[in-house]
C-alpha cells in the first residue's frame, strides 16, 4: 500500500488547491464582468441609454418585445438629395470609396452634435443612404406622462430646430473645405408614435407611427435649405419664439393636401452658432 503523505505536506497541498480553485474562479467572475461591461458599451451605442438599461443583466427571451408609447415626441428627417447625383462609381474616385468617405464624413459630424449638452434630447434614429433620422422627447419621463402634459413640455420641438439648424451649419462647412455646395432639406413634426426594438442578435431601436410618416413627407416634399412643418408644429413652435412662414396648401402623398410652414432659421442659427462656439 502506499503511504500517506505527512500531516503537513497534506495541508500545504489542500491550501495550494485552494489557492489556485480562488484564482481561477476570480479569473472567469472578472472575465464575466469584462464580456458584461463589453455588453452594455456595444448597447450603449445602438440603443438610447434609458432602453439599454431594459436590456443589461436581464435574460429577455427573443419573443420579449420592448415598447413604449409616447404621446409627444418630435420627429426629423434631414436628407441631402445631391448626394445621389454626386455619388459615381468611376477610377477618379476609386469606384465610389471617396463619396463614401465624404458622406461618412458627413454623418460623422451630425452624430458629434449629440455629444453637446444641449442636443442630449435629441436621439439619432437611423441613415437612410443619406438622410438623417432622428427624434426627440424619447426619454423615459414623458413616456408617462398624460397628453395635457404633453403639450404643455414641447421644448424638444425647438431642440429638435436648433439640431437641424446645427446640421446646416456642419453641412456649410464641410462644403467650405471639399468645394461642394451640399443643401440639407429637412422636415419636423410632432405627435404620437410608438417605439420599440426589433430583433435579438442585432438590435434595431425604431419608432413607428403617422407622425413617422408625416414628418418623412415634410422632408420628401420640402426645399433645399428650408425646415418645413405641419400646420401644428408650427403652432407650437411660435409659443417658443420661433417664427414660421406658410408655404400654403401642398399635396402630400396618402396625406391629401396639408397646409405647411417654413421655420425661419435666422434666429435659430445665431444661436446655435453661439453655442457651438462655446
Amino acid at each position: 500500500m502506499p503511504s500517506l503523505p505527512p500531516p503537513r505536506l497534506k495541508n500545504e497541498y489542500s491550501c495550494r488547491l485552494d489557492f489556485l480553485w480562488k484564482r481561477k474562479f476570480r479569473q472567469e467572475r472578472e472575465k464575466i464582468e469584462t464580456m458584461e461591461n463589453l455588453n452594455r458599451v456595444l448597447l450603449e451605442n445602438v440603443l438610447p441609454a434609458h432602453v439599454a438599461v431594459q436590456f443589461i443583466g436581464q435574460h429577455r427571451k427573443n419573443e420579449d418585445l420592448y415598447h413604449q408609447s409616447y404621446d409627444c415626441v418630435c420627429v426629423m428627417f434631414a436628407s441631402i438629395p445631391d448626394f445621389k447625383e454626386f455619388y459615381s462609381e468611376s477610377d477618379v474616385n476609386r469606384e465610389g470609396l471617396e463619396c463614401l468617405r465624404l458622406l461618412n464624413e458627413i454623418i460623422a459630424d451630425f452624430d458629434e452634435l449629440l455629444s453637446k449638452p444641449k442636443f442630449s434630447g435629441v436621439e439619432k434614429i437611423k441613415t437612410i443612404g443619406s438622410t438623417y433620422m432622428a427624434a426627440s422627447g424619447l426619454n423615459a419621463a414623458l413616456g408617462q406622462e398624460g397628453p395635457q402634459d404633453a403639450e404643455r413640455n414641447c421644448t424638444h420641438i425647438g431642440v429638435m430646430v436648433e439640431f437641424a439648424v446645427a446640421m446646416m451649419g456642419k453641412l456649410d462647412f464641410i462644403n467650405k473645405h471639399s468645394f461642394n455646395n451640399f443643401k440639407l432639406r429637412i422636415g419636423i413634426n410632432h405627435g404620437p408614435v410608438v417605439a420599440g426594438v426589433i430583433g435579438a442578435q442585432k438590435p434595431q431601436y425604431d419608432i413607428w407611427g403617422n407622425s413617422v410618416n408625416v414628418a418623412s413627407r415634410m422632408d420628401s416634399t420640402g426645399v433645399l435649405g428650408r425646415i418645413q412643418v405641419t400646420e401644428e408644429t408650427s403652432a407650437v413652435l411660435c409659443r417658443l419664439g420661433y417664427t414660421c412662414h406658410s408655404r400654403g396648401a401642398i399635396t402630400v402623398k396618402g396625406k391629401g393636401e396639408l397646409c405647411t410652414y417654413f421655420v425661419s432659421t435666422d434666429l435659430a442659427r445665431s444661436s446655435s452658432q453661439a453655442n457651438m462656439l462655446n
